[in-house]
């Protein structure tokens, strides 16, 4: 997908080292290794075991850490990061992560990936015992929580195994204590988490593994689904208390769109599994054509296996400025959007003047991405342009931190496909099948949520409350 219609909620980052120099420079390297997981914000927390300091603000990475920047981060032993992509139209920086709080125990600084479905009522309960929260985002409720729960807990990460009790939703958590460094996936595992390592050492979690590799980490393995894994210099302890409890669903999203390619997940690789979708398309809508291009970058992959199962030869014909940074351009400005797509893709005319063309995406959310990308090979003199998506049609909310908020804004709810295919201007149109899906090579031995097609969600969700309740609350926050 292009300009993302869909959008995932952030990346987490945490470190535990020796080296207090290194630890803030491989943080910061960390950050644009998960720039593709939130491009609204960013933010770094270090503690140099005395005191917890922090700096976050609006853009992408290098809009926010700028040399000048870096070189006055105070240096620490631990640190924890966060990319953040924003549901809202209006970004706030008080919202950016990791948010550091105080407390009666002393100072934490929380850094989340994810959404919770009971977030409302948890606000709302705390709010009546006298809390006062800052912004909307849902690390700021967890963050109240553990600090209730650790005046009554032994530890920092007991008291965020007993907060668990209470949290329904998806998350995966960075916390960063004076002296110690926990991280912890939700039960379902719904968000991507690892452990990796720098020599003996040095420890590292991140959403994805292709931050391992850019600084120099090599992967122990995935955080389990419900561990709390507190890491301080006595080395790893682990709380499996929640494991097991809940059956895996991991986003398939993260496998079609958000994960880098180059990352693995659950032991599989993304860039393979995208290679069996586009041979799972090729087998479910095959068309006669001379190339096969996929859309950058989450595309390719998929159109790399829709080739080698076609025969018909791929070709790199969508050219994309990575240059240019959404993070100012205002998200309820459909005219400005559209402008944008203009500058973000060209099309190799040479490749495809005259040709027959397959094109590849991951999914079709308002399809402007789609008609505009069709448009432009159009023009560029292609003869015919077959639309093939490498996930099934999407009908229903999420609420896990996918922004696909509301049913009424979707194409596939709207329109019957050949209606797509006017509307978008492709001469055909197919979608991966839900049972495709399941059937590729290790898929339903990782477990997945695909709720978003199916409607078939992992935990029960009051649906007209999380959009009459939450959604105002949001709405009804003041802008910085």
């Amino acid at each position: 997908m292009l300009f993302h219609e869909l959008n995932e909620e952030c990346g987490v980052f945490g470190i535990y080292g020796t080296d207090e120099n290194m630890v803030v420079q491989l943080s910061h390297l960390a950050l644009y290794a998960m720039q593709h997981r939130g491009r609204d914000g960013a933010g770094l927390a270090v503690t140099d075991s005395e005191s917890i300091y922090s700096y976050k603000d609006l853009g992408w990475v290098a809009d926010v850490f700028t040399p000048s920047v870096v070189k006055h981060i105070k240096p620490g032993k631990i640190a924890i990061g966060h990319v953040r992509n924003s549901r809202k139209a209006v970004v706030e920086r008080f919202a950016a992560q990791p948010l550091v709080m105080r407390y009666m125990k002393g100072a934490m600084a929380l850094a989340n990936n994810g959404a919770l479905v009971n977030g409302y009522e948890m606000r709302t309960a705390l709010e009546h015992d006298g809390a006062m929260f800052q912004t909307s985002s849902d690390a700021e409720i967890f963050a109240y929580l553990i600090a209730r729960k650790r005046v009554r807990s032994a530890s920092l990460e007991e008291a965020v195994s007993v907060a668990m009790d209470e949290i329904q939703g998806a998350y995966s958590m960075v916390i960063l204590g004076r002296h110690k460094l926990i991280a912890v996936r939700d039960p379902r595992g719904m968000r991507p988490l690892s452990l990796g390592r720098i020599g003996d050492d040095c420890w590292v979690v991140a959403s994805e593994t292709c931050v391992f590799d850019g600084i120099g980490a090599e992967l122990v393995r995935d955080i389990e689904p419900g561990e709390v894994l507190m890491i301080d210099e006595k080395g790893l302890h682990s709380d499996r208390t929640h494991c097991g409890k809940e059956k895996p669903a991991l986003c398939i999203y993260e496998y079609v769109y958000f994960a880098r390619p180059d990352s693995v997940i659950n032991g599989k690789s993304v860039h393979e599994v995208r290679l069996d979708i586009g041979r799972l398309l090729a087998e479910e809508h095959p068309v006669d054509a001379d190339i096969v291009c996929g859309v950058p970058d989450s595309g390719i992959s998929a159109a790399i296996g829709y080739s080698l199962a076609s025969g018909i030869p791929y070709g790199t014909a969508l050219i994309k400025n990575k240059y240019m940074s959404q993070a100012h351009l205002p998200k309820n400005n459909d005219k400005i959007q559209e402008l944008a797509l203009k500058c973000k893709l060209n099309v190799l005319e040479a490749v495809i003047k005259g040709k027959r063309v397959i094109l590849i995406d991951d999914s079709i959310i308002k399809g402007m991405t789609a008609k505009h990308i069709i448009s432009l090979l159009r023009k560029a003199g292609a003869t015919e342009v077959h639309l093939r998506i490498s996930s099934p049609p999407v009908f229903n909310t999420c609420y896990f931190g996918t922004t696909i908020n509301d049913r009424g804004s979707l194409i596939t709810s709207n329109m019957r496909v050949e209606e797509i295919c006017q509307a978008v201007g492709a001469d055909s149109l197919g979608f991966a099948s839900v049972e495709g899906i399941h059937s590729l090579p290790g898929v339903d031995r990782m477990g997945i949520c695909d709720a978003c097609f199916t409607g078939q969600y992992p935990m029960d969700i009051d649906e007209r409350e999380y959009h009459s309740k939450y959604d105002q609350k949001i709405g009804e926050e003041p802008q910085a």
